[in-house]
């Protein structure tokens, strides 16, 4: 007569098991290959039919979900709007710029980075906010000092920020890249948009790996939505901001393939 553990799990190797199971020691270790088998078989016998896990609810309060928000952006005002062709140029540019970083990768991080060059650590978040946009802008002065120390012929980096060189965003693996791309985005939905932040998110971006990770997923969707937000609030058609908050909304609704973020020109 078959036991209850041989109904659920079929023996597999015919060993014939000449001793009870009352001769074994569960605790010391099989001294042949007979009692290996046997000490499992009783072992697995005596394991209880329903077992329950105990967890710690606090392990599980950072991060256990992603909450994607399927929230649509802000619609363009009049005339603010671009249209479907400079949308598709746009992509297109966009695309051959990827290929071209995704080509040239070993070569450009494999270049010698200048001395004043000292990345942040990955889980220095606020270190990156200053490395990308320097003091001047990270501790709030004003675009028109940003713009004026931009202009002086020797740059000091740590005034105005490191632009992403392709030296800096071809060392950065995914992991790094999706962490600094959701540090500025969460910089951006507190702050206005700044020339350093749009080039940085568009190295960023292009430097995103497809098929995006529920993560990068949320993270370039809250960008668009935030880039329309700001739209929605510009007075003229002729402010400098316009072109560069279209782009990233078009980037991330056309390339990305978020379609539902996409601008509908009339």
């Amino acid at each position: 007569m078959k036991s209850d553990v041989e109904e659920l799990m079929p023996r597999l190797l015919p060993v014939e098991f000449g001793a009870s199971g009352e001769e074994l020691d569960l605790k010391g270790p099989p001294r042949n290959p007979r009692e290996y088998l046997r000490q499992v078989q009783l072992e697995a016998s005596q394991c209880p039919e329903v077992v329950v896990a105990q967890i710690d609810p606090k392990k599980l309060k950072k991060k256990q979900t992603i909450n994607a928000s399927v929230a649509g952006c802000h619609a363009a005002p009049v005339g603010f709007c671009p249209s479907l062709s400079w949308q598709q140029h746009q992509v297109s540019n966009f695309s051959d710029v990827r290929q071209s970083i995704a080509k040239n990768r070993n070569h450009w991080s494999s270049n010698t980075l200048d001395d004043n060059v000292e990345m942040p650590d990955i889980t220095d978040e606020e270190g990156w906010k200053k490395f990308c946009f320097g003091e001047t802008l990270y501790l709030g002065t004003s675009s028109s000092r940003t713009e004026a120390a931009e202009a002086e012929p020797a740059l000091d980096h740590s005034k105005v920020g490191f632009p992403p060189f392709l030296t800096i965003v071809s060392r950065l693996n995914q992991s790094t890249v999706l962490m600094v791309l959701e540090t500025l985005v969460g910089w951006f939905e507190e702050n206005d948009f700044a020339p350093q932040l749009g080039r940085w998110l568009y190295a960023l971006l292009a430097c995103l790996e497809k098929p995006l990770l529920p993560e990068a997923h949320s993270c370039i969707r809250q960008l668009a939505r935030r880039c329309a937000q700001l739209r929605s609030a510009l007075e003229t058609e002729e402010d400098e901001k316009l072109p560069a908050l279209n782009l990233l909304v078009c980037l991330v609704a056309r390339y990305f393939e978020q379609s539902d973020l996409a601008d509908q020109p009339e």
